[in-house]
């Protein structure tokens, strides 16, 4: 699909640096605005007219993906003369929802609560169950005083900027208001104010809400009463409770969200997993691998599935060689297929060398996201592999006969990211094995996840 044509009429180089601090106030990559622009380098910009094609299709929630122009006109049909957009990225709980039902009374205001997706790709689980989660918020506000729409505006994460961008956006939708939350990176700028002053909408900003269980309400942070115990759960907070399978508090959120994320972010003990290995060549991994196959074949209640060394090079990547570019692509190719694994709820258990750092990290980003990850790296030394080393590869890689073989002629760098690190020249395969399944069940992957001891 042909979106738009852009007519090229000039192009420069960016000065990333001076973009930064333009647009950020900063350089600093600890940010997530600097970090943002500062990540590629060499830049170049291209200007000219752009003529534009077709609209994007979308086959989801193609209901809540209306235009600004849209949007107006049904706003005239409801009789809406004023309207509070909210922009969020993410899922809303009974806070958030208190803080714009106040923004809306307050205001005498219709609600437009316009999620961001323009970061988000239809195959990702999280991007339905936001929306689903959003639908049913969505409906505890009073019946025809709130519209939820999917907007596809990227976060800039440049503060005040980036909120100033939201609300010229929210006006192009009929928006009269913007809700700016207090909490918010570039809430209370003064240039926020000034530059707004030009614009037909106002801003509305409000106070983050919190839970004050003396008065079992949402109260505002800035005006709480004195000696008042405001109660919260942060998103690390939230993810625990749910990878271990805990109870989250009513007050929280509303009973339909929190079934929604449960039923997408289930219990550990539910999710799927990948085991990695990683050592020389004739270290153990592939004996490791099988025994663990076969000791989570026992346990019985996911599909398992074995990516070892041999098995992916001989159906996976045949053609390729091994040059460095062909070793990591090897990689990336079984972090793929574990991923997918993973991302389906079952177990992958790969058993690569893997001899190279940054592609090892890749594959934990890959699959990390989507469910469990450990990283067992096969620490036995390499005068244990050579003894160990039926085909005589090691011989014949000292002799120079084979070239670019790991360990001898080719680098093996060592993890220091390893979750567990194994030497099988000290243990045998089952105590090998039995340590990765007490860590696995540390980490809640295997066994049951315990909810007794759960508290609100």
């Amino acid at each position: 699909m042909i979106v738009a044509v852009l007519h090229v009429e000039e192009t420069w180089p960016l000065d990333l640096p001076a973009q930064a601090q333009a647009l950020c106030a900063s350089t600093d990559t600890e940010q997530p605005g600097p970090r943002h622009i500062l990540r590629e380098t060499g830049a170049w910009a291209v200007g000219g007219r752009v003529e534009g094609s077709e609209r994007p299709h979308h086959y989801d929630f193609a209901e809540l993906r209306l235009t600004p122009a849209a949007l107006r006109e049904h706003f005239a049909t409801l009789g809406w003369n004023r309207v509070a957009a909210f922009h969020t990225g993410e899922v809303m709980h009974r806070a958030e929802q208190q803080l714009t039902l106040a923004a809306g009374r307050e205001l005498e205001a219709d609600l437009l609560i316009q999620l961001g997706v323009a970061t988000s790709v239809y195959w990702e689980t999280s991007h339905y169950s936001r929306i689903r989660c959003l639908e049913s918020v969505v409906r505890t506000y009073p019946h025809g005083t709130a519209q939820l729409n999917l907007l596809p505006l990227a976060p800039r994460e440049t503060g005040a900027r980036d909120l100033l961008l939201n609300a010229i956006v929210a006006q192009n939708c009929g928006a009269t208001h913007f809700i700016v939350r207090g909490g918010v990176v570039g809430a209370s700028d003064p240039a926020l104010t000034r530059a707004a002053t030009e614009l037909k909408i106002q801003l509305a900003r409000v106070p983050e809400r919190a839970y004050v269980e003396e008065r079992a309400a949402f109260l505002p942070v800035n005006a709480l009463p004195a000696g008042a115990q405001a109660r919260t759960i942060g998103p690390e907070e939230l993810g625990s409770r749910l990878a271990w399978g805990r109870e989250v508090a009513p007050w929280f959120s509303f009973p339909e969200v929190i079934q929604e994320l449960r039923r997408v972010y289930p219990p550990r003990a539910q999710q799927g997993f990948t085991v990695f290995f990683t050592g020389l060549p004739s270290s153990g991994k592939s004996t490791l691998a099988n025994v663990l196959l076969v000791r989570l074949l026992e346990l019985g209640g996911r599909p398992v599935t074995l990516l070892d060394g041999d098995i992916v090079r001989k159906n996976l990547s045949s053609e390729l060689g091994f040059s460095r570019e062909h070793r990591d692509l090897n990689i990336r190719r079984i972090g793929f297929v574990a991923s997918e694994i993973t991302k389906n709820g079952g177990i992958a258990i790969c058993a690569p060398i893997a001899p190279f750092d940054a592609v090892r990290k890749e594959v934990r980003a890959m699959i990390a996201p989507l469910g469990g990850f450990l990283l067992a790296h096969v620490a036995t030394p390499v005068s244990v592999c050579e003894t160990r080393d039926r085909k005589g590869l090691y011989a014949k890689a000292r002799a120079g006969i084979i070239k670019e073989f790991t360990g001898i002629s080719d680098p093996y760098e060592e993890p220091q990211d390893a979750d567990i690190v194994i030497d099988t020249s000290e243990l045998s395969p089952e105590e090998c094995v039995q340590a990765i399944l007490l860590h696995l069940e540390k980490e809640g992957y295997v066994g049951t996840s315990d909810s007794s001891t759960a508290s609100a």
